[in-house]
């Protein structure tokens, strides 16, 4: 789902550092994350993966930075059809999940609920540790894999997604 088209379109309008807390690393592990979960919650993987890459994609800043889930929707919205193709029930959650995600929200489809937990079991990198309590999905709140998430957040992890199949698709990363 995730092309080199897309990522290519994506990093070309993103403004930060792409090795910053919100980059491209990031990225990645919400999308591995997202993967993880939506193999227990039964989410729509399309609309997982692609949340991962659009969610923070279209921030201004690394702190609080109110309104880049919106933007990151407007984005897709713009790119869909281009580089990517969603039907319109899956672009409507995806447009939910990315609004939304920073809102604090537990409540709703289970693919919006897995998006936000797949983001939220990141937080560690930014030296926030995630509260199960607040998490959406039963799968999110399993010890081990909230263990997992959370090695891999505190350590920065850089995926082998990344390494292996991004980083080669976009010259001088």
């Amino acid at each position: 789902m995730i092309t080199g088209s897309l990522l290519r379109a994506i990093v070309d309008r993103y403004r930060l550092s792409l090795d910053g807390v919100h980059g491209l690393a990031h990225w990645a592990r919400v999308l591995e994350n997202g993967r993880r979960l939506a193999a227990s919650t039964g989410a729509d993987p399309r609309v997982v993966e692609l949340f991962a890459v659009f969610h923070d994609a279209c921030r201004r800043g690394e702190s609080v930075d109110h309104g880049h889930g919106r933007r990151g929707a407007r984005l897709a919205a713009q790119l869909r059809g281009r580089h990517y193709e969603l039907d319109d029930p899956a672009f409507e959650l995806l447009v939910l999940a990315c609004e939304d995600h920073t809102a604090g929200h537990c409540e709703g489809d289970v693919t919006v609920r897995t998006c936000w937990d797949a983001d939220r079991l990141d937080l560690l990198r930014c030296h926030i540790e995630p509260v199960p309590e607040r998490l959406c999905t039963t799968a999110a709140r399993d010890p081990e894999l909230l263990a997992w998430a959370n090695d891999r957040a505190r350590r920065r992890v850089e995926p082998p997604l990344l390494v292996e199949r991004w980083r080669p698709l976009l010259p001088g990363c």
